[in-house]
């Protein structure tokens, strides 16, 4: 017994040893030397097998997603489909570095706030500026950040905020954003108003309730303020970008969402750091949100 005992362990220890020089690889964990491309191809479960599907919300607003639609596509606004717009271009870019053609990338509706909910999904993964935050991790898997983001406040011209240059002159004033996204958040926990805050289910409602002039200010990422300022848009009638606010704590990001466990996140991740190293990142951004926009120079607001 004694005899068949040792010779168990040395086995183990013979198997653990393989085990280390030739470990399981899980699909979606790129490998040295391995492309995006070469990670996609390892990976199954696919939304629509041989296609990538990717979700958006309906209207897909700009900057992100541009270029107007046509009354059978069924989106509002914008159509992803034709590649215009920041996040629509970042989302192909992936995709191409994945190995899909155009051909084979789908577009479906994803609400933004099943985009960060645990559970199946019907996309392979999410686009729609969403902010990282530890709550959302626990229930869906974040991509690295493919933009990192300031929040802004957008205001009526010549309105008493207008003046405000730092975050305690904004405290006595009714500001709004949509409800569930870091924007509301922002509001409630860093600059904490002394009026109830607007929590509208939609930024077209947030839109609607300061030109209705029911708030003082909206906040909203800096991309989306400076388009819906711009002088050519003025989705916010006679407005102004008042201010960016300043990063509090980790830098906020934002990345793609996927199901817990998918392992495609890592191979859309290989698939950012490629396009970061060869510079087509950079100029997606620069195309789409820095060469568009007609607002100018944004001060940041002082912390007091």
């Amino acid at each position: 017994m004694r005899k068949l005992l040792v010779g168990m362990a040395v086995f183990g220890l013979l198997a653990a040893a393989c085990a280390e020089e030739n470990p399981v690889v899980q699909p979606g964990t790129p490998q040295p030397g391995e492309t995006a491309a070469d990670c996609a191809r390892g990976v199954t479960g696919y939304v629509n097998s041989g296609s990538l599907t990717i979700g958006t919300d309906n209207p897909a607003y700009p900057p992100y997603f541009q270029g107007g639609t046509t009354k059978a596509s069924g989106w509002k606004f914008n159509d992803p489909n034709n590649g215009k717009g920041f996040e629509s271009a970042v989302a192909y870019a992936v995709a191409g570095a994945m190995g899909f053609s155009g051909d084979n990338v789908q577009w479906v509706v994803a609400p933004f706030n099943q985009t960060y909910a645990p559970g199946p999904k019907g996309w392979d993964f999410a686009i729609e500026q969403i902010s990282f935050s530890t709550k959302r991790a626990r229930a869906v898997d974040f991509s690295d950040s493919y933009y990192d983001v300031n929040q802004a406040l957008v205001a009526v011209k010549d309105t008493p905020i207008t003046s405000a240059t730092g975050l305690g002159e904004l405290k006595a004033y009714t500001l709004a954003a949509p409800i569930g996204t870091t924007s509301y958040d922002y509001i409630v926990n860093v600059i904490e108003p002394s009026k109830e805050p607007g929590a509208f289910n939609s930024l077209a409602d947030t839109v609607a309730a300061i030109n209705a002039h029911q708030v003082d200010g909206i906040v909203v990422d800096l991309p989306t303020a400076l388009f819906i300022a711009d002088p050519f848009v003025q989705e916010v009638k006679d407005s102004v970008v008042v201010g960016q606010f300043p990063t509090v704590g980790t830098p906020e990001h934002f990345g793609m969402t996927f199901v817990k466990g998918n392992p495609l996140a890592g191979c859309v991740n290989q698939a950012l750091a490629e396009l970061k190293s060869d510079g087509t990142l950079e100029a997606i951004t620069t195309k789409w949100l820095s060469k568009k926009t007609n607002v100018g120079a944004v001060p940041v607001f002082g912390t007091s």
